[in-house]
C-alpha cells in the first residue's frame, strides 16, 4: 500500500493508494506537531504529533487524497522531516504496514556545498600552530612502540583509514615531555624522521590520530614542519538522544570513533526522555514497558515509531560502550530526566503523580501530564533507585540530572505540591523545580558523583547547587549568565551546536528549524568566551553538538544530519580563540568526505 505525502503551501498532501479494500480504516502517524484533517476526517486519539483519523471506506487500487495542516496556525511544513512519518493502517484490529514515499525523494542531508579553500595540513581540527618547513617527506608507515599509538592505530584501522603502524615502518620518535600541556603534543616531520612529543597518554593518542589522518588524506606525502597542539577547552562533547529512536550499539560505537578522529572527548549519552528509558535497570524490571512505542504499547508511535519500534540497552551493551569510548579517551556521561521529560514514567509509576491534581500543564512537545511530582514519595523513590544504579553501571563522574522544560502552570492544581511549597518557602514553581534539582543534587553527591544540569537548573531559588556543571542550551546569553554567576558551563547554544536543525532552507534538506539554519559555517560563527569577558574562560569548560531524535526513524538519518557539521564543533571545541574561518573548514569538508566514506557514514 503506498502513501505519498508532499508539501502543498501551508498543509501536506497525502495520497494513499490501498491494494485492497477496506472497511472504515484508521490512519496513523506522527508529525512534528499536531496536526489534523482539512478534510473534516475525525480525529480519534492524538498524543503530541502523533494522531489517528478515521478514514472512509476505501477501494482497491484507487487512490484517496488527504490533507492535513498543522493545529497551531504559525507552523507550517518546512521540509520532507515535517511530512507524516512512521504511518501505517489499523483494519478491523490488524495492522496494515505502509510504503511512505515523499515526491522530493532526496537522501537527508543531500544539500550542495560551496568546496572551500583546503588548508596546507588536511586534519580536523587544525592544529594550534603550524610551522612549515620545506619540502614534503613520503611516509606510509611508521614504526614505534608505543601502547597509545597503538591506540589510535587500532582506531583508524576499525576506522577504516587503515594502520598506520608497521615494524617495516619508518621509525617514529616517541618523547615524553613535561612542558606540553594536557592532551597536547608537538611533531616535528622532517625529511630525517618524524618524532611525537607529548606530556600524557591522551596527548601521544591525539599525536597518532594527526598522523594517520595526515597520511590518509595527503597521501603518504606530509607537509615538512613543526606541529605544536593542544586544546582549548576540556570539555568537547557530542550528545545523542536515544531516548526518541533507539540506535543500534554499534551506531554509537561508530559515533564515538568519529568523535575521537576529531579528538573530541565527551559523550552525552541521553536515553531518558518522555518516550523511553531505554536502559534496563535491575532495580526497576517495570522500564521495559517504555522500550517500545506502536501499537499495544505504553505510548503509541510518536515521532516516527510507526506500528512498532524501540530497544533497549543492557547493562552488557552499556559496559560495551563505556570500555570502548574509554580506549578512545572519551568519558560517557548519562542523563535521567528530573522533573519533566517522563511522560513515559509518569503512566507506568502513576503515584508519581498527585491523584487530586486538577491541573492542565502542557508540554511544547505537545504532551500532558509529564512531570513527575516531587511532592509524592514514589517520584524520590524512582529517582534515588535510578541513580543508585545509574552511579554503579557509569564510570563518569558526572550524572546529568535534566532539569529542563518544564511546562507552564505545572503543580499549579496539586495540593500535595502546593503544601511541599509552604513547607519549603518557595515562591513559584521554578523555585519548586529547583529546589528538586537541589535536592537530587545532594542525592547524588552522596553516591560519591558530581550533578550535572540543563541551564533551568539554575534560574528558581534555591538553585541547583552542589557545584553542578550546567549545560545551556537556549542561547549563549543564558551560558554567560551562568558563568558570571559562578557555575562551570558547557556550551551548547541551539543556533549554533543543534545538528538536528535543517543545513538550509530546501524543502529537499532536513531537520528542524526552530532554532536556527545551521550551515557548516555557522558552526564556528561565533565564540564561546567574549572578547570582552576574558575572564570567564575559567568557568566556560568547553562545548559540546547536541543531535535530538524526534524525526529520526533510521540510525542513518542521524549520520547525514551530525556529518559534516560535527567538523564545526571539533573545531570550536580544540582550536585557539580566533583561529577558525568558514574557508578552511568548507575546504577541510570536501576532503574529509573521503574520511566519512571510510567509516561508512552515510554522509552526503
Amino acid at each position: 500500500m503506498l502513501f505519498t505525502t508532499s508539501i502543498d503551501g501551508p498543509v501536506i498532501s497525502c495520497i494513499l493508494t490501498p491494494d485492497r479494500d477496506l472497511n472504515n480504516p484508521v490512519l496513523c502517524y506522527s508529525s512534528m506537531v499536531p496536526s489534523f484533517s482539512k478534510d473534516g476526517f475525525k480525529r480519534l486519539k492524538s498524543l503530541g504529533g502523533y494522531t489517528e483519523l478515521q478514514l472512509p471506506n476505501l477501494q482497491a487500487n484507487v487512490e484517496f487524497e488527504i490533507t492535513l495542516a498543522y493545529e497551531n496556525s504559525e507552523f507550517a511544513p518546512f521540509n520532507r522531516a515535517w511530512l507524516p512519518l512512521g504511518a501505517y493502517l489499523r483494519h478491523e484490529n490488524t495492522v496494515l504496514e505502509l510504503t511512505s514515499t515523499q515526491q522530493t525523494g532526496v537522501l537527508p542531508g543531500a544539500v550542495t556545498f560551496e568546496p572551500g579553500e583546503a588548508p596546507p595540513l588536511l586534519v580536523c581540527p587544525q592544529p594550534a600552530s603550524f610551522q612549515a618547513g620545506e619540502g614534503t617527506v613520503k611516509v606510509h608507515k611508521l614504526q614505534a612502540d608505543d601502547s597509545n599509538l597503538q591506540r589510535s592505530n587500532t582506531l583508524t584501522r576499525r576506522a577504516g583509514l587503515g594502520p598506520f603502524l608497521s615494524k617495516q615502518g619508518m621509525p617514529l620518535d616517541v618523547i615524553l615531555d613535561e612542558t606540553i600541556p594536557s592532551d597536547g603534543y608537538r611533531l616535528e616531520i622532517r625529511e630525517a624522521g618524524l618524532s611525537l612529543f607529548h606530556r600524557d597518554q591522551n596527548g601521544a593518542f591525539y599525536g597518532g590520530i594527526t598522523l594517520a589522518t595526515l597520511i590518509f588524506l595527503h597521501k603518504g606525502e606530509l607537509p615538512c614542519g613543526i606541529i605544536q597542539d593542544a586544546p582549548r577547552f576540556e570539555w568537547r562533547g557530542q550528545h545523542l538522544d536515544c531516548a526518541r529512536h533507539f540506535y543500534k550499539v554499534e551506531s554509537i560505537l561508530q559515533l564515538l570513533d568519529l568523535m575521537a578522529l576529531l579528538k573530541m572527548n565527551r559523550f552525552h549519552w541521553h536515553f531518558s526522555d518522555d518516550e523511553a528509558f531505554r536502559l534496563e535497570l535491575e532495580s526497576l524490571p517495570g522500564l521495559v514497558q517504555t522500550h517500545f512505542r506502536g501499537e499495544g504499547e505504553l505510548l503509541p508511535g510518536v515521532f516516527g515509531a510507526g506500528s512498532r519500534s524501540g530497544g533497549s540497552y543492557s547493562k552488557t551493551d552499556v559496559k560495551r560502550i563505556v570500555d570502548h569510548a574509554t580506549a578512545l579517551g572519551i568519558e560517557v556521561m548519562p542523563e535521567i530526566e528530573i522533573p519533566a521529560h517522563a511522560l513515559a514514567l509518569c503512566r507506568l509509576y502513576p503515584t508519581t503523580r498527585d491523584a487530586l491534581e486538577n491541573g492542565q500543564e502542557q508540554s511544547v512537545q505537545g504532551y500532558f501530564k509529564n512531570v513527575m511530582n516531587p511532592a509524592m514519595p514514589e517520584s524520590w523513590r524512582i529517582w534515588h533507585t535510578i541513580i543508585d544504579e545509574i552511579s554503579e553501571l557509569f564510570p563518569c563522574e558526572l550524572i546529568h540530572l535534566g532539569g529542563d522544560e518544564l511546562p507552564p502552570d505545572t503543580w499549579h492544581g496539586s495540593p500535595a505540591a502546593q503544601n511541599l511549597m509552604q513547607a519549603e518557602t518557595l515562591k513559584t514553581t521554578q523555585d519548586l523545580q529547583s529546589w528538586t534539582m537541589s535536592k537530587a543534587a545532594q542525592y547524588t553527591v552522596s553516591k560519591g558523583k558530581k550533578p550535572a544540569g540543563w541551564e533551568e537548573s539554575t534560574l528558581g531559588s534555591p538553585s541547583i547547587g552542589n557545584d553542578a556543571l550546567i549545560f545551556c542550551w537556549t542561547g549563549q546569553d543564558a551560558g554567560l549568565k551562568a558563568a558570571r554567576d559562578g557555575y562551570r558551563v558547557v556550551m551548547m547554544p541551539g543556533q549554533k551546536t543543534y545538528l538536528d536543525m535543517a543545513h538550509t532552507k530546501l524543502a529537499d534538506d532536513w531537520g528542524a528549524n526552530w532554532a536556527a539554519i545551521i550551515s557548516l559555517e555557522e558552526t564556528i560563527n561565533w565564540d564561546p568566551v567574549p572578547n570582552n569577558d576574558p575572564k570567564l574562560e575559567k568557568n566556560i569548560i568547553g562545548i559540546e553538538g547536541a543531535f535530538w531524535s524526534e524525526f529520526t526513524t533510521q540510525d542513518q538519518e542521524m549520520e547525514a544530519m551530525i556529518a559534516p557539521r560535527i567538523l564545526g564543533i571539533s573545531t570550536m571545541a580544540w582550536q585557539p580563540r580566533g583561529s577558525p574561518e568558514a574557508k578552511t573548514l568548507l575546504g577541510l569538508r570536501k576532503v574529509y568526505t573521503e574520511l566519512f566514506r571510510a567509516l561508512d557514514w552515510d554522509h552526503a
